[in-house]
């Protein structure tokens, strides 16, 4: 079904006859639950609409899972621009479950004994409102009946709703509600009862009204439970369950008031309420620990006095050895609940006093005990690793986030790290600690980089403190927010292009968020498509202006042979406008060079308007060339690896992509290719119907550049790399099948590096490159002998300084055979990768200019006895460029931009 469109007529005639069968043996019972787009699928081939099938699969592929609804009576399902004809109303008729609301609470706080709760909530595909004037209900519904709540929901602009929604093709912009809620309202007979009441929101849509429940976000003040004291005893809690907003109301029986150290424990003190009846009297305190099922009992001893509030007091002692401490490690904690028992029998979880204030006590060997709360404002005690704890933070009038608070931890040199949520990207920075306090400064709008500083890229990122001898990050102890201050975040700062925001999961548990160098205006799929669709096509009507426009890897680096280019044309002086595609603002550009942002109207603009477009990656599938423009595809290696359509025949082989690729060539007016080699490859794998160049790679021409010497000492004084130590560079390319999800990739890891900096740390350093679809931070970086150069802007700038290259089947081994120094393989997967994932184009065990190494040991040995092994293979390194390095003369930066001028010159 996937690839119809591509399939040959007799491969589609067999696949209709068996659609058939398949509709006929499954029943409407069966079809049904197929999602509505796949009915109409399967439909549609089982009829043998042939047309109009071809037409729904390529809607599909453009808009996945997305469509439209409509209908008065009964809801179905309509695919703009698709003729669907008379389908049965089985198959177009949406059942209710198909029409769920999808919501998302965004903010929730108390203000002046009141609920206020701002988020979204709308009928996916369904016609969204679109001004205030939406008609919506809302209400609350007590658990187990006993009656419901009317709330008026107010309409809201929410552009979140819109820019998370999955597709392009709907605008939910006016779905968002701000409800506030009285929690007097809960009260019965004016008593208050304890219970629990779930949210509602009902939406008019085609066919009926949807009724869906209101889901937590992931993190900030709409994802974290909050208390709020109605009066004396009686909590209103604002919680989630099953991730589901819920309000809960609580009359306090007993709570815990209060906690200090005793003897070689805490004593807990519990203040209950003299209106309970003897039965619900606090007897004692019981602890358990949910993950060994061990539970102990402390019973609680009356403390007399007049307190003033007409609550009693009564304290229990717990001793620290009774705490369970086995497992707990800087990322491990162990929990121990704590409940009130009561005289009757019953109990109840621990909740805490208004007036309470968590606090730690110290124990041998680096750990501590926390007397602890959440967001539901549980009491528990927390077993763990001794942890830096924030009590002030601030933005600075300079835009530094201003970080202090307490570390009774052990006295040895630590640094701040900021570690991307999912990136895993790290920053490390100094922090100072003395006397049991530590204070930090972060500068998110100046990291510092190799070329300059930059702003943080966008995401989470998470702070801990590492000591300085530490390999990695296993030993990271987390940086928290002293539970008390949890109710000032969020804390925002208006950066130089982008928001800074501090806030919080897990709790207590805060993060740095790199807001998104776009303006909220162009955010999201909806509003790229009415980019592509009406600004980028408004703009190609306006007259070509003389600039170059560079694309290097999407913008994630200002590099390769795009900068080459433009270093060809700025040595020549040529007066033309250069402009370089940037994404999230991670690349330093050079005095001259105008930066766009990918995905923005001024990278639209640029596509349109640009007389020249020099890229080394794809171009998306809407791009067209207009006429008068010159559109340079550099691509990015020479190919070891099959791709494009020689990938026909494997499971890697992407039919549809592979059919487009004759109309994306179509778009070049000059492909360029590095050698003898790649030009048969190339124009057959790509499918290219536009001119091909061999001028050799441009980016390699750094190998003849009369001042490299040069740029190799200023890129080792960048490095800081001490002065006769020889360098290892060790630059992998990334496994098809070690990945988190979707294209983010796993570091995968098999260099023994300890062993490796016992062996070549005294003379050598490792500088480490990982390729840029690879997540994750490299170990022992920092420490003197691996150096993580994946930031590094040109890979190229290494090539000149490294003794020796380490790789394994990346395209690097080509260029880095211009420079006739030594290479090494270190294939421990060979047979996997080639015979499973990708596949050559030629016999690499027969033509590697180096030792194919299947261990780490035999890595290092190769290292240290490297002359021996260029000895042996200095026949095949020389047949090797021959046959892959030539020409190779310095000039391929000038060949392309003689021919990209003589193009725009009509020749």
């Amino acid at each position: 079904m996937k690839y119809f469109p591509e399939a040959s007529e007799e491969d589609r005639a067999g696949f209709l006859a068996a659609a058939k069968e398949f509709v006929v043996e499954a029943g409407p019972k069966k079809m049904a639950k197929l999602p509505p787009v796949g009915r109409i699928q399967w439909q549609l081939a089982a009829e043998g609409r042939a047309d109009e099938l071809i037409e729904v699969l390529r809607y599909d592929r453009e808009n996945p899972g997305v469509h439209q609804v409509k209908g008065l009576r009964r809801a179905r399902v309509e695919l703009p621009g698709v003729g669907l004809g008379a389908l049965p109303p089985l198959v177009k008729n949406l059942k209710r479950s198909e029409l769920p609301v999808s919501s998302r609470l965004t903010d929730m706080e108390w203000r002046d004994g009141r609920l206020v709760l701002r988020g979204y909530a709308y009928v996916p595909n369904a016609p969204a409102a679109t001004g205030k004037r939406s008609v919506r209900v809302a209400g609350l519904r007590k658990e187990g009946g006993g009656g419901s709540v009317p709330l008026k929901l107010k309409t809201v602009l929410e552009p979140k709703a819109t820019r998370s929604a999955p597709g392009a093709l709907h605008c939910y912009d006016w779905s968002g509600f701000e409800i506030t809620i009285d929690p007097r309202r809960l009260r019965s007979r004016g008593r208050w009862q304890s219970g629990t009441w779930f949210l509602g929101i009902g939406i008019p849509r085609p066919g009926g009204l949807s009724v869906g429940r209101v889901y937590r976000n992931d993190a900030g003040r709409g994802g974290h439970s909050q208390v709020q004291v109605a009066e004396s005893g009686v909590r209103v809690v604002a919680g989630f369950e099953e991730d589901c907003f819920r309000l809960t109301v609580d009359v306090v029986p007993a709570e815990i008031e209060a906690h200090e150290a005793a003897r070689d424990g805490v004593e807990v003190t519990v203040r209950s309420c003299p209106k309970t009846t003897g039965g619900r009297t606090p007897v004692e305190l019981r602890v358990s620990h949910p993950g060994s099922r061990t539970a102990a009992r402390y019973p609680l001893e009356s403390r007399e006095g007049s307190y003033g509030d007409g609550w009693a007091r009564s304290a229990a002692y717990v001793p620290f050895a009774d705490l369970p401490v086995d497992g707990v490690r800087p990322k491990k904690v162990q929990n121990s609940r704590v409940s009130i028992v009561f005289a009757d029998g019953t109990s109840r979880r621990a909740t805490v006093a208004q007036s309470l204030r968590t606090g730690t006590y110290q124990l041998p060997g680096g750990r501590e005990v926390a007397a602890h709360t959440d967001g539901a404002g549980t009491f528990f005690l927390q077993t763990r690793v001794v942890q830096p704890v924030v009590d002030r933070m601030r933005w600075t009038a300079q835009g530094e986030l201003s970080l202090q608070g307490t570390y009774p931890g052990p006295e040895e040199p630590l640094r701040l790290v900021l570690r991307h949520g999912t990136r895993h990207e790290e920053k490390v920075l100094p922090v100072e600690v003395a006397d049991g306090r530590f204070s930090a400064l972060v500068a998110p709008d100046a990291m510092a980089t190799y070329e300059g500083t930059l702003p943080l890229r966008s995401g989470r990122w998470y702070f801990t403190f590492r000591a300085a001898a530490e390999w990695d990050h296993a030993n990271d102890i987390p940086v928290t927010l002293r539970p008390d201050l949890v109710g000032t975040l969020p804390m925002a700062h208006k950066g130089q292009h982008r928001r800074y925001t501090v806030d919080r999961r897990f709790f207590n548990r805060f993060f740095l968020n790199s807001g998104s160098a776009l303006s909220p205006q162009v955010r999201g799929g909806y509003r790229q498509r009415q980019l592509r669709e009406t600004y980028y096509p408004a703009q190609q009507r306006l007259p070509l202006r003389e600039a170059v426009l560079y694309n290097s890897f999407g913008g994630k680096q200002f590099s390769d042979s795009p900068r080459a280019v433009y270093q060809e044309f700025a040595s020549r002086g040529t007066d033309i406008e250069h402009i370089a595609v940037v994404a999230d603002q991670q690349a330093v550009l050079p005095a001259g060079v105008r930066g766009v942002a990918w995905g923005s109207e001024e990278w639209y603009e640029a596509l349109a308007r640009s007389r020249y477009v020099v890229t080394n990656v794809g171009i998306n599938d809407w791009f067209t060339r207009r006429e008068g423009q010159v559109v340079v595809q550099t691509w990015h290696g020479t190919p070891l690896k099959r791709i494009g359509a020689d990938l026909l025949g494997t499971p890697k082989a992407n039919l549809a992509y592979i059919a487009s690729l004759p109309q994306r060539s179509r778009q070049f007016s000059l492909f360029v290719s590095p050698n003898a080699f790649t030009t048969p490859i190339m124009t057959h794998a790509f499918r290219l119907k536009c001119e091909v160049l061999e001028s050799g790679y441009p980016r390699n021409d750094v190998f003849h550049a009369p001042e490299r010497e040069k740029t190799a000492a200023r890129v080792r004084e960048q490095l800081g790399i001490p002065e006769g130590k020889k360098i290892v560079l060790y630059a992998p390319t990334w496994r098809d099948d070690q990945r988190y999800d979707g294209k983010r990739f796993k570091l995968d890891q098999q260099v023994d590096l300890t062993a490796a900096e016992a062996a070549l740390g005294e003379d050598h350093v490792f500088l480490y490159r990982k390729h840029n679809k690879v997540l994750d931070s490299i170990p022992g970086a920092g420490q003197g002998f691996v150096y993580d150069v994946a930031a590094y802007p040109d890979i190229a700038d290494l090539y000149l300084i490294a003794d020796v290259l380490i790789t394994d089947y990346s395209s690097v081994l080509f260029d880095f055979a211009h420079s006739g120094r030594p290479m090494l393989f270190f294939t421990y997967d060979l047979e996997h990768y080639r015979d499973t994932l990708r596949g050559f184009y030629f016999d690499f065990t027969e033509r590697a200019p180096g030792p194919l190494l299947k261990n780490s040991e035999d890595l290092v040995d190769a290292i240290r006895n490297i002359d021996s092994v260029s000895a042996r293979y200095r026949e095949k390194y020389e047949q090797f460029v021959k046959d892959f390095c030539e020409p190779s003369d310095g000039r391929a930066s000038a060949r392309v931009v003689d021919r990209m001028l003589e193009i725009a010159a009509g020749e």
